[in-house]
């Protein structure tokens, strides 16, 4: 699953939020929810996941910033599993992004790696390009490689 509009849904606390002041022509206004421009949105945004998931995490339930995968052994016991998520996401008023979710799947892309049954797997498509990557012929080239 991946939250919809990420770090506009943490609501900032009343007392911060006129550090987010600025002025237009049409007045002076300040963010109410956390704008994606502050320092370390990401990392409250991560945070507040944290705090609101705490005891599933490595559980049932893996995130990271806004991308989350509910994970579960039994296949009986998923969709109770996908209940308390909600029920959790609801109580704190977070959105999901409806068609980046994908539900009851025994597989799929989780931040660039496939995760399965087995285990967590290197996407084949980055392991082609990999492969397919012609060898550096130079120390400039061989530089540019490790830096990627």
């Amino acid at each position: 699953m991946d939250g919809s509009s990420g770090y506009n849904q943490i609501k900032m606390d009343p007392d911060d939020a006129i550090d987010t002041a600025f002025r237009t022509p049409k007045g002076n206004f300040y963010y109410i929810v956390m704008p994606f421009g502050l320092k370390n949105a990401g990392a409250t945004y991560q945070r507040a996941m944290t705090c609101i998931l705490g005891d599933l995490i490595h559980h049932s339930v893996e995130c990271y910033v806004d991308d989350m995968v509910v994970k579960t052994k039994e296949r009986e016991h998923h969709l109770e599993d996908l209940r308390v998520v909600f029920e959790r996401l609801r109580q704190h008023q977070l959105k999901m992004k409806p068609l980046k979710c994908a539900f009851g799947v025994q597989s799929g892309l989780f931040l660039g790696f496939v995760v399965r049954h087995r285990g967590i797997e290197i996407e084949p498509k980055k392991i082609k390009a990999i492969i397919d990557m012609p060898p550096p012929q130079d120390l400039k080239e061989l530089r540019s490689l490790q830096g990627k």
